[in-house]
């Protein structure tokens, strides 16, 4: 269960709840967006309050401006505690940019007693995140793929079995300190703790994929406002993961340019008239375009923005697969490619993506859950979604980056520490 409790909440609310509650907090580009979860009886997420806002202080992902995204967090929890009817304490919070690198790494340990138990489990992991890190770089995730027991390969739990060898392979996820221990200052800033961070492409998947297309290999791809993230998975465990600098932002400056209207209205348009494909759009189909500076709107065909549309889409997803090329990954994908995100409501993107990758392309949409669902039946709230199951499956873990900035920057000094030890 997640360490978040609640109590009568400080902003207007007169409703109490004596159960604890996991709160995700979706840090974007373009949007910030609050979700409060409680797990009921039967262990299921029922989604009681859901807020957002618009996000102005990030870039790519990043934070760029502190005081802009506070305002943001504030309004997007404010308005989930008011919909749930309690206060927010604690969050686990989405971390993703183009500083996030994943590696595979593999450890090896002899096994006392000759029977595996818990503290060898620990002992191999340790020893498989025995690679050297930067100092300006933290491990957010360290996620076991398989374990091998005297040479026995696909063992996913050795507790309890026989054997002299306990070896394991891991995925490490690592981020820039400066770009994680932004994140968590904006949430102190507004009230709030996190109480881990999470890779946003891993709470997406928490939220869209299967167990069944997770064992015969699939691959996320979230489309968000200013990255592309990327996590692929085969025989049930994580195998790549990797954030591309490009994203939904691109596409709406394209047609911003192209159509010569502001940003916010080629925002609208996109979501609207969107096309991938171009030759899905009829020949008499026309789109309003306000004008800029006060120029009156115009009526364009929508033919138009769909040659502009498709060639950017076409570049986002030739950049994915290039990326699952590079990493020997694309063969493995047997249930084929999920796209999920805010960019993906999108007329036709399964379509070309089926084109690009060759492979079997669905929307994903958050599942496993109850209580508001038809408010976030939407891949726009599949990181928000993803990060509530998340807290609620490993509410009493802290995987990689601490929950608070001092405990950050403990970590910093100490390593800082050893590295003077280890040159001097």
């Amino acid at each position: 269960m997640s360490a978040v409790r609640t109590k009568h909440s400080s902003r207007g609310s007169t409703m109490s709840r004596s159960e604890e509650i996991v709160v995700g907090l979706d840090v974007g580009t373009t949007k910030i967006c609050a979700i409060i979860g409680e797990v009921n009886s039967e262990g299921v997420v029922d989604v009681i309050g859901v807020g957002s806002a618009q996000s102005r202080g990030l870039r790519r992902g990043v934070v760029v401006n502190i005081d802009h995204t506070v305002a943001s967090i504030r309004k997007a929890v404010n308005d989930a505690e008011l919909m749930a009817g309690c206060q927010a304490e604690k969050v686990y919070a989405g971390i993703s940019g183009g500083h996030i690198k994943g590696i595979n790494s593999h450890g090896v340990i002899a096994i006392k007693n000759r029977e595996v138990t818990a503290a060898e489990v620990a002992r191999v992991i340790d020893a498989a995140k025995a690679v050297a890190i930067p100092l300006d770089r933290e491990v957010i995730h360290i996620l076991p793929q398989e374990f091998m027991v005297d040479a026995q390969e696909g063992i996913k739990e050795p507790i309890g079995m026989a054997g002299v060898r306990l070896e394991a392979k891991v995925h490490i996820v690592t981020g820039a300190v400066s770009a994680a221990q932004n994140i968590v200052r904006c949430a102190h800033r507004s009230g709030l703790r996190v109480h881990n961070l999470v890779l946003q492409q891993m709470a997406s998947a928490e939220a869209v994929l299967s167990a069944d297309e997770r064992e015969l290999g699939v691959a996320i791809v979230d489309i968000g406002g200013g990255t592309t993230d990327l996590a692929v998975f085969f025989e049930g465990a994580i195998q790549h993961t990797s954030v591309l600098a490009v994203g939904g932002d691109q596409l709406t400056n394209d047609i911003a340019v192209g159509l010569r209207t502001p940003m916010a209205e080629a925002e609208k348009i996109k979501k609207r008239y969107g096309c991938a494909l171009g030759s899905l759009v009829e020949k008499d189909d026309t789109i309003h375009v306000p004008g800029v500076g006060g120029r009156p709107p115009r009526v364009a065909p929508r033919s138009t923005l769909a040659d502009i549309t498709e060639p950017r889409l076409e570049e986002i997803l030739t950049l994915v697969r290039r990326e699952m090329e590079k990493h020997n990954v694309l063969q493995n994908l047997a249930s084929g490619i999920v796209l999920t995100g805010g960019s993906v409501v999108i007329q036709g993107i399964c379509d070309l993506a089926e084109q690009i990758f060759d492979l079997p392309v669905r929307i994903g949409y958050p599942a496993g859950i109850s209580g508001l669902v038809d408010v976030v039946n939407s891949p726009v709230y599949a990181t928000g979604v993803g990060l509530v199951l998340w807290g609620a499956r490993n509410g009493g873990d802290r995987l990689g980056v601490g929950g608070d900035e001092s405990g950050m920057l403990d970590k910093l000094v100490v390593r800082m520490k050893q590295w003077f030890v280890e040159a001097f």
